[in-house]
């Protein structure tokens, strides 16, 4: 289990701040703690910014996400 108490594989659908570092992608949660985010797409105009994030759980903290779009 992750920071969620979510299973890997289990939807993810949750709102937060976009951090760009060195290795990619974070979603700061609102609920706290953060997701690595592994995307297809590079969101370089929400980071920064509050956004939602829909996806899957992946294990280990890391979120595949099918989407982010401005919360």
């Amino acid at each position: 289990m992750d920071i969620a108490g979510a299973e890997t594989g289990a939807a993810v659908d949750e709102t937060g701040r976009l951090i760009r570092d060195a290795a990619g992608f974070l979603l700061q949660r609102d609920l706290g703690g953060s997701y690595r985010l592994v995307l297809l797409r590079v969101p370089v105009d929400l980071v920064e910014k509050r956004v939602r994030v829909r996806g899957y759980h992946a294990g280990d903290d890391i979120v595949e996400a099918d989407g982010v779009a401005p919360a």
